[in-house]
């Protein structure tokens, strides 16, 4: 995507003639939407971390098993990752508000069971459905900014705005979740979700126009387990891997995700109907390696935190809200990287602010390598620098691969966006994290109990004072192997995106093409929605 020329516009409430740029500019309607679209992309990143403090609660009450702990944790992303390529062509067939709508009301009853449930079981068939309400809401909202923000320069700015609440919403959940269970009961944590849902419900209509592809063709029933059969296995296949090695396990998930993968992606390539349309990849649109940019900068960013996490709870010894709260503050860089990121875009080629944020986050690597067993300033300082490069990264790679899709198939290429950086985090935490275990298993001695060679936290439940310490040591070892590796990946990635992305791409029409079905929201008049598109 090319940057626009500059555009003018007096204040208004809706979108004014571009006297230069992509396409018509957004009024105050429109960035009003866009405040209220901020709600569920913030719910839904803090629902990935809510639950770390309230576990504790929730074993006393419930008394779930150790394979259903599990689940209650880990059914939430799987299940979101499964749908997000169903939901996102869903979408654009049925209409993108429509979908929000429906999300948003299953993400509300959701959060209610889950905040009563009465056995571990209903609390694992509350958050997977929570899954799925998420499923429907993070691509409807990148969609829909998509089609209401037509000028270059207001879509970077949006997506940037977008990209940090997102990474901001995950901090925040730890931080809100232990706030709120020093007074609350364990249920709170999911209730916060109600009042937001109903307040979308109610301004959604009012504010967002409906969006969706004129002609979309059947829905290819078939791709859809196709689609869960290829993302699942993968996804918990690395997650295995990250949290108990290789197993032969682990290793059967990846293989057998990866051949129903490959009969998935064959069928989206014969068909018309498919999923996934071939036009997203059509040559010159380089919405291929947005995805893939993105998937690396995913890989990098949960790798950290992979890290930097256990470092402040078990090396440090805080308590998980101590730890939490410190860990706001990188997480206040890196709220400001995302639209700083997106303005100097407007006027640097973005091949080198991509380029740029890869290598800052290599940086903040480099600073993780050199952290050692009492070094909080520089791990916080290192988690703020490898944020801030990874959300310039996330942020301009989004822009990049909207403007490149067709405004009709926007919703395929946000859920393409979100599949592909639950396989780079997974993946993150899977290479990364078995470098640093590896690591601390060839550190500690051959003495020491077979569990407590296994993992840090099971050497600090001893007794041993002599042993803990050997084990933190040798957990900042691995970090710092670790560190080195992303390091060099990072700065790898920054070469290859200052090369692949330096020309000229071939993107989509930014104003909406003729025939594209767009809905009147209650208030707006036609000639207003005209003026849009």
């Amino acid at each position: 995507m090319t940057n626009s020329p500059s555009t003018t516009a007096g204040p208004s409430t809706g979108p004014s003639t571009p006297t230069g740029g992509a396409g018509p500019r957004a009024g105050r309607r429109e960035w009003t939407a866009f405040v209220v679209l901020l709600l569920p992309l913030l719910l839904v990143s803090m629902d990935v971390s809510v639950l770390y403090f309230a576990l504790p609660s929730i074993s006393r009450e419930l008394n779930p098993s150790a394979t259903q702990q599990l689940w209650i944790v880990d059914v939430y992303a799987f299940a979101l990752a499964g749908l997000l390529i169903t939901m996102g062509s869903l979408g654009d067939r049925i209409g993108r508000r429509r979908l929000l709508l429906f999300g948003a009301a299953a993400f509300g009853v959701a959060s209610v069971t889950a905040a009563y449930a009465t056995s571990a079981d209903m609390l694992i068939a509350s958050r997977a459905l929570l899954g799925v309400g998420g499923a429907t809401l993070m691509p409807s909202t990148m969609g829909l900014v998509r089609n209401m923000f037509h000028d270059d320069k207001q879509r970077g700015r949006a997506v940037g705005i977008w990209s940090g609440a997102m990474a901001g919403g995950i901090a925040l959940g730890s931080v809100l979740s232990g706030i709120m269970l020093e007074h609350l009961w364990w249920g709170s944590v999911f209730l916060i979700n109600v009042p937001a849902m109903v307040l979308l419900l109610v301004l959604v209509p009012v504010l967002v126009p409906e969006y969706k592809d004129p002609a979309p063709g059947q829905f290819d029933l078939l791709s859809v387990p196709l689609s869960m059969g290829a993302v699942l296995p993968v996804v918990y296949g690395l997650k295995e891997f990250a949290a108990d090695g290789f197993s032969l396990t682990s290793a059967a998930c990846v293989g057998a995700g990866l051949v129903v993968g490959t009969v998935f992606v064959r069928r989206q390539r014969t068909r018309r109907d498919a999923l996934i349309s071939r036009e997203l990849f059509r040559p010159g649109r380089r919405f291929g390696a947005a995805i893939s940019l993105n998937c690396v900068a995913a890989f990098a960013m949960m790798g950290s935190a992979y890290f930097t996490t256990q470092y402040l709870q078990s090396v440090l010894d805080m308590s998980s809200l101590r730890a939490a709260l410190w860990s706001v503050a990188p997480s206040l860089a890196v709220g400001v990287a995302a639209p700083t990121a997106t303005a100097v875009a407007q006027k640097v080629n973005r091949a080198y602010v991509i380029a740029t944020g890869f290598l800052l986050a290599a940086v903040g690597y480099a600073l993780l390598a050199l952290a050692g067993t009492d070094s909080l300033v520089t791990v916080l300082a290192g988690a703020a620098v490898i944020g801030m490069g990874i959300v310039t990264v996330m942020a301009l790679v989004s822009d990049m691969a909207l403007a490149s899709a067709p405004v009709e198939k926007a919703g395929s290429a946000a859920s393409l966006l979100e599949t592909g950086q639950e396989f780079g985090g997974a993946l993150g935490m899977a290479v990364l994290g078995s470098i640093g275990t590896a690591v601390y298993r060839a550190d500690m001695p051959a003495s020491a109990p077979a569990a407590a060679r296994e993992t840090l936290g099971a050497a600090l439940a001893g007794a041993d004072r002599t042993l803990a310490a050997l084990a933190r040591e040798a957990f900042v070892h691995g970090m710092q192997y670790a560190a080195v590796g992303g390091t060099v990946i990072l700065v790898l990635a920054g070469l290859l995106a200052a090369r692949i992305l330096r020309g000229p791409a071939v993107g989509a029409p930014s104003a909406v093409p003729a025939g594209v079905s767009v809905g009147t929201p209650a208030g707006v008049s036609v000639g207003e929605v005209e003026a849009a598109v």
